[in-house]
Order: structure tokens, then C-alpha cells, then sequence
């Protein structure tokens, strides 16, 4: 079962992306307290969405977080997703697939005209996933980022 996120939920979806970020080999850099997960989410301006993966006793086997971008092209919204995680005990049970289902609904729904996001060069086997789900990589864009020192200096 794919449902949203209710306030209930932070603690699991901390506890998940703390999970994905040891799997993505950076933990130390997911630095992110429930109380900032609260207020992103559920807060008086959300600036992000969630959803759970839920196996048939209701237990949360994985998550989706997302927010909205803009096409300046295409006029109109899409969605971002910033983390698709399943519980290793989940995978290839669905999940994964389950809630990309349910964004992509919601794009539809609501005419948002792009699913976003990116995965690290070395995920082969959610690459393969996503590949098979007919998404395909943007390989002419290179993503930058600036943080910490970098970002502090640029925006003296």
C-alpha cells in the first residue's frame, strides 16, 4: 500500500533516509534532525511531500520524498524526487515501483509534465530499475552543487 505521510511518520522516514544514506555510503552527511523533517513536511509552508510504502501488516518498508520544480520550458510544474528508498527486506517486492506509480499519477492528475532525479554513476542495479520503467538518463546535464564553505563564501 502506497498512502502520504502523515506527522506520525517522521521518525520512520528519518530513520529510512538515515538508511539510504549509509547505502549510499555518506552518512555522515545526512545531518538532517526529525524536528527539520517535521517543518519541511508538515509545517506551515511545506516545501516537501512524502510518501510510504506500507507491506501488508502495515509495516513502512520504504519512502518517497519529493517537491515541486518548474519547467520555464514547459510552463508548468513537475516533481522532484529527492529520495526513493526501499528497505533491503522489501526489495523486489514492488515498493519501489509502487510509489513511483503513485507520483507519476499525480504528475498526470495534476498536468505536471516532468518525474525527476538523479541516482550515483555507481547504483547499477537502480539504474537497471529505472531503465526498465522507460526512464532514461539525462546525460547531457551535469549537476553542480555549492555547500558548506563554497556556498557560505558565495552568498558574503
Amino acid at each position: 500500500m502506497i498512502r502520504s505521510a502523515v506527522p506520525a511518520d517522521v521518525p520512520v522516514i528519518h530513520a529510512m533516509i538515515r538508511e539510504l544514506a549509509e547505502y549510499e555510503r555518506a552518512l555522515e552527511e545526512a545531518r538532517a534532525s526529525e524536528e527539520q523533517l517535521r517543518e519541511a513536511l508538515f509545517g506551515e509552508r511545506p516545501a516537501a511531500y512524502a510518501h510510504l510504502a506500507e507491506d501488508a501488516e502495515g509495516n513502512p518498508v520504504g519512502f518517497a520524498l519529493w517537491f515541486l520544480n518548474f519547467s520555464t520550458w514547459r510552463g508548468v510544474h513537475g516533481v522532484y524526487l529527492e529520495d526513493l528508498y526501499v528497505r533491503p527486506t522489501a526489495r523486489g517486492g514492488g515498493y519501489g515501483k509502487a510509489l513511483l506509480t503513485e507520483l507519476a499519477r499525480l504528475c498526470v492528475e495534476r498536468g505536471y509534465e516532468r518525474l525527476e532525479w538523479s541516482v550515483l554513476n555507481w547504483n547499477a542495479p537502480s539504474i537497471a530499475f529505472y531503465e526498465s520503467l522507460g526512464a532514461r538518463p539525462q546525460s547531457e546535464w551535469t549537476v553542480y552543487r555549492l555547500t558548506d564553505d563554497a556556498l557560505k563564501a558565495l552568498g558574503a
